[in-house]
């Protein structure tokens, strides 16, 4: 199941830090962001091998996720709040808030052949 974190925050007059390490197996080798997407729905999958960690660094969204057994929607409208997705997650996002941007890390890179589009039944596996 999908890990919701609160990263490490270090504030001073002049601004916060926010570190966030060691939240995934292996090295960061991709990361990408989404935005301008207040519209629309993203992702609708899980992958094979890859892991995901995500942070809303401006604005939120919401975050459907199932992992076979079990479904939430988890809400990131925070820069601090950091999601973590296991390979077999399957997850999608919608209601990006005007401005959003959504920063995910993966330690793997880009492979069509890692992404699984079949969702999962809502019935318990």
């Amino acid at each position: 199941m999908p890990q919701l974190l609160h990263l490490n925050t270090f504030t001073s007059d002049s601004g916060n830090l926010t570190v966030l390490e060691n939240v995934m197996p292996g090295s960061i080798k991709r990361f990408f962001y989404i935005y301008d997407a207040e519209a629309a729905q993203r992702a609708g999958h899980r992958h094979c091998r890859a892991w995901h960690a995500m942070m809303c660094v401006n604005g939120s969204c919401r975050v459907y996720c199932h992992d076979g057994r079990d479904e939430q929607y988890i809400v990131l409208d925070h820069p601090q709040k950091c999601l973590v997705l296991e390979p077999r997650d399957w997850h999608s996002m919608d209601q990006f808030t005007r401005g959003a941007i959504l920063l995910v890390l993966s330690n793997e890179y880009y492979d069509p052949a890692d992404y699984i589009y079949e969702r999962y039944s809502l019935q318990t596996v």
